[in-house]
C-alpha cells in the first residue's frame, strides 16, 4: 500500500503546476539587424549559405538567404529605459508549434549557382580561343561582341538573383513581423500566468493558514478536514471549468475577428461600389446637361424656324344676345395636310350695299384672304391656344427674352385670351395663369439637373402714356403719377418701373392674388362697342434669374405678356354723355401708341439705325421685349359679327404686316 499524502504536499502540488512558461528564442531574423546593406555586401554575407546549399540541396529557402538572427527576448533597450526582468525560458508544445507554422508557411526555393566574376562562359567545342592577329578586327570584334553578350547574360543572372533575395528579405521581414505579433500574444498570456500564479500563491497562503488550524484541530474535526478537501475539489473542478470557457471565449474571439475581417473587406468592397456609383452618377450628370444644352440649342433653332416674331389669329365665339353672323361671313381654308392640320388661312367676305351693278342688282361680297402663323376659329379653347405657345414660353427660362402681347378691337376677347374668365373656372384661365404654372414646373425639373430659378413678378397699366402700378395698395391704388420708367443702373440695360411693386413669386396662389389685384385697379370704361373696354394698356412682366451653382452658369431675361388697349375708331368708339371728351382723349393715346408699336416693328424690321421706342411709353416699357435678341407673339383678335366687320380688316391688315416682319435671331442672356 502506496503511503496516504498529507493535504498540505497535495496543495503544493497544485500550485507548482502554476509556474510560468517562458517563449522559445526565435531564430528569425529581425527587420533592420543584418539586411540594410547594399546588393553586393549582401552577396558577400550569403556566399557561404548558397555553398552550403549546393552541397546539401534540402535546406529551405529562408535558411539559404539569411543567416540566424538574435533571439526575439534579447530586445536593444533605449536610452532612459530600464532593464526587463529575465524570464525563464517557457518550454512547451507552444513555442514548438509556432516554430514549425513558420516552418511550414516557408517555400522551398531552387538554388542558383553562384559565378564567379569574371569568368568568361565556356566557348563551344572546349577549345580556348586563339590570340587574333592585329589586323583582324572584325574578329576582334566578334570576341567583344560575345564577352558583351556574356556579361550581359551574367548581369541579368545577377538582377534575377538580387530580385529572388529582395522576395526573400521581403517575406522574412512579414514573418518577423508575424513572429512579434506572436510574441506579444505571449507576453500578455504570461503576464495573465503570473497573475493567476500569484492569486494561487494569496490561496496557498489562506489554505496554509487553514491547514495549521485544521493540523490543531486534527484530532478533533477530522471529519472537518475532509469536507474542506472536498471543497477544494470543487473549487479546481470550478477552476477547470473557467479555464474551458475561457478558452471557448478565446475561440469566439478569434471567429469575431475573423467576422470583422470579412466585414472590412466587405466594406471595403462597398465604398469601392460607391466610388464607381459617384464616378458613373457624375459622369450621367454631364451627359445630362450636354443633353440638355443640346435641347436648348434644338429647342432654339426650332422657335428660330417658326419665326422670331409670329403672329396668330384667333376669333371670338358669338355672345349669348349677339346676331348671328351670315353663313360663309367668315372661312378657315384647311392647310395643306387636309383637315387634321391646325388652320392658318382665314378668309373673310364683306358685302358693300353702296356699290351696284349696271343693272341695278348689289354687288358679289369681296373676299378677303389672310395667312398667319395658326389661326383658331370661334370653338378653340384656352388650352389649345396655350399649348401651341407653352415651347415659347419656355425659351424664357433658357435666357430668351418673350414678349407675347393680345391686339385687336375692344370686345374682341383680348383681356379674356391673356388673363381668363371670371369666376376661376380652370377651362376658361387665360395665358398668365398658364404660363406662370408651366414655368414653376419646367423649374422644378430643371432643379434635379442642378438649375435653382427666382421670379419677380410686375404689373402696370399705361393710360393716357401715364405708367400706372396696378399692384398698388392703400392710399397709393389709382396714382401713377410717380412711376416712371428708368435704367436699373449706369450702364445697365434693363428697365424698370419706379415706385412699382416688384413682387417675388414662387406658386400659383401668388400669381392668382395678384391677377386679382390688378383687375381690380385697371381702368375700364363703357363704349359704343364694349360695356366694360379696356382703356389702357396692360403689362405684366416676370422677371426670371436662373443660376447653375456647380457650373457656375447664369441667365436671366423677362416674360412680358401684353393685354393692349381696344383699337378702334374714333367715331364709333365715343360714348354719349359727359365723359365724351375723356373717351376721346383716351382713343387718341390709345390709337397713338399702337401705332408707334407699329412703326418699331417696322423698323426693326428694316434694320432701321435708329429704332422709335420713346416715342410711346408701351415701347419704350418694352425695349428689351422687342428688339433682334428677343421672340415676339402677337394675338390678333377679331369679333365674328359682320356689324365689325370694318375693324376686323383694319386688324388683320395690320397683323398682316407684322407677320411679314424679320428681326433677326434670338441671343440668349447669359453669363
Amino acid at each position: 500500500m502506496e503511503p496516504q499524502r498529507s493535504p498540505l504536499l497535495e496543495v503544493k502540488g497544485n500550485i507548482e503546476l502554476k509556474r510560468p512558461l517562458v517563449k522559445a528564442s526565435s531564430r528569425l531574423p529581425l527587420p533592420g539587424s543584418r539586411f540594410k546593406r547594399g546588393p553586393d555586401q549582401m552577396e558577400d554575407a550569403l556566399e557561404p549559405e548558397k555553398k552550403r546549399t549546393r552541397v546539401l540541396g534540402t535546406t529551405t529557402k529562408f535558411a539559404m538567404s539569411y543567416p540566424r538572427a538574435p533571439a526575439l527576448t534579447a530586445v536593444p533597450q533605449t536610452q532612459g529605459q530600464t532593464a526587463a526582468p529575465k524570464v525563464p525560458k517557457r518550454t512547451g508544445p507552444r513555442c514548438s508549434t509556432a516554430v514549425a507554422t513558420v516552418l511550414k508557411h516557408q517555400k522551398p526555393g531552387p538554388a542558383v549557382p553562384a559565378k564567379k566574376p569574371g569568368t568568361a562562359p565556356p566557348k563551344p567545342g572546349g577549345k580556348k580561343p586563339s590570340k587574333r592577329p592585329a589586323w583582324d578586327l572584325k574578329g576582334q570584334l566578334c570576341d567583344l561582341n560575345a564577352e558583351l553578350k556574356c556579361c550581359r547574360e551574367r548581369t541579368q543572372t545577377l538582377d534575377q538573383e538580387n530580385q529572388q533575395l529582395r522576395d526573400q528579405l521581403r517575406e522574412a521581414q512579414q514573418q518577423a513581423t508575424a513572429l512579434g505579433a506572436e510574441r506579444g500574444t505571449l507576453e500578455g498570456d504570461l503576464a495573465s500566468v503570473r497573475a493567476q500564479a500569484e492569486q494561487g500563491k494569496r490561496e496557498l497562503g489562506n489554505l496554509r493558514a487553514r491547514v495549521l488550524e485544521l493540523e490543531e484541530l486534527l484530532g478533533t474535526q477530522e471529519g472537518l478536514v475532509q469536507e474542506l478537501q472536498k471543497e477544494q475539489s470543487e473549487l479546481q473542478e470550478e477552476r477547470r471549468g473557467l479555464v474551458i470557457r475561457l478558452e471557448e471565449r478565446e475561440r469566439r474571439l478569434q471567429a469575431s475577428e475573423a467576422a470583422l475581417s470579412d466585414s472590412q473587406a466587405e466594406v471595403a468592397s462597398l465604398r469601392r461600389e460607391t466610388a464607381a456609383q459617384a464616378a458613373s452618377l457624375a459622369e450621367r450628370g454631364e451627359r445630362l446637361h450636354g443633353l440638355e444644352m443640346e435641347r436648348r440649342r434644338l429647342h432654339n433653332q426650332l422657335q428660330e424656324l417658326k419665326g422670331n416674331i409670329r403672329v396668330f389669329c384667333r376669333v371670338r365665339p358669338v355672345l349669348p344676345g349677339e346676331p348671328t353672323p351670315p353663313p360663309g361671313f367668315l372661312l378657315f381654308p384647311s392647310g395643306p395636310g387636309g383637315p387634321s392640320d391646325p388652320p392658318t388661312h382665314l378668309s373673310l367676305f364683306r358685302s358693300d350695299e353702296r356699290r351696284g351693278t349696271l343693272s341695278g342688282m348689289p354687288a358679289a361680297p369681296t373676299r378677303h384672304d389672310f395667312s398667319f402663323d395658326r389661326v383658331f376659329p370661334p370653338g378653340s379653347g384656352q388650352d389649345e391656344v396655350f399649348e401651341e405657345i407653352a415651347m415659347l414660353v419656355q425659351s424664357a427660362l433658357d435666357g430668351y427674352p418673350v414678349c407675347i402681347f393680345a391686339y385687336g378691337q375692344t370686345g374682341s376677347g383680348k383681356t379674356f385670351t391673356m388673363e381668363g374668365g371670371p369666376g376661376g373656372d380652370p377651362q376658361v384661365e387665360g395665358l398668365i395663369p398658364r404660363a406662370l404654372r408651366h414655368l414653376f414646373s419646367v423649374a422644378g425639373e430643371l432643379s434635379s439637373q442642378g438649375w435653382t430659378y427666382s421670379f419677380v413678378a410686375s404689373y402696370v397699366e399705361i393710360y393716357n402714356e401715364t405708367v400706372r402700378d396696378l399692384l398698388a395698395t392703400g392710399t397709393r391704388k389709382g396714382h401713377g403719377g410717380d412711376c416712371e420708367i428708368r435704367r436699373a443702373g449706369p450702364g445697365s440695360e434693363e428697365l424698370v418701373v419706379t415706385n412699382a411693386r416688384y413682387v417675388p413669386v414662387s406658386c400659383e396662389k401668388e400669381v392668382e392674388a395678384l391677377l386679382h389685384l390688378a383687375r381690380q385697379n385697371r381702368a375700364v370704361a363703357r363704349t359704343a362697342q364694349n360695356e366694360r373696354s379696356s382703356r389702357s394698356h396692360s403689362v405684366f412682366q416676370l422677371q426670371i434669374s436662373g443660376e447653375h451653382t456647380g457650373r457656375g452658369l447664369q441667365c436671366g431675361a423677362p416674360l412680358s405678356l401684353v393685354d393692349l388697349a381696344g383699337s378702334e375708331r374714333l367715331d364709333p368708339g365715343l360714348a354719349l354723355g359727359p365723359g365724351e371728351r375723356e373717351r376721346l382723349r383716351e382713343t387718341q393715346a390709345i390709337n397713338s401708341s399702337l401705332s408707334t408699336l407699329g412703326l418699331v416693328i417696322m423698323a426693326l424690321s428694316n434694320k432701321e439705325s435708329h429704332v422709335p421706342y420713346r416715342n410711346s411709353k408701351l415701347t419704350y416699357l418694352l425695349q428689351n421685349s422687342l428688339g433682334g435678341s428677343a421672340k415676339m407673339l402677337m394675338f390678333v383678335n377679331i369679333s365674328p359679327l359682320e356689324e365689325n366687320v370694318s375693324e376686323s380688316l383694319n386688324s388683320l391688315r395690320f397683323a398682316s404686316k407684322v407677320n411679314q416682319c424679320v428681326i433677326g435671331t434670338a441671343q440668349a442672356n447669359r453669363k
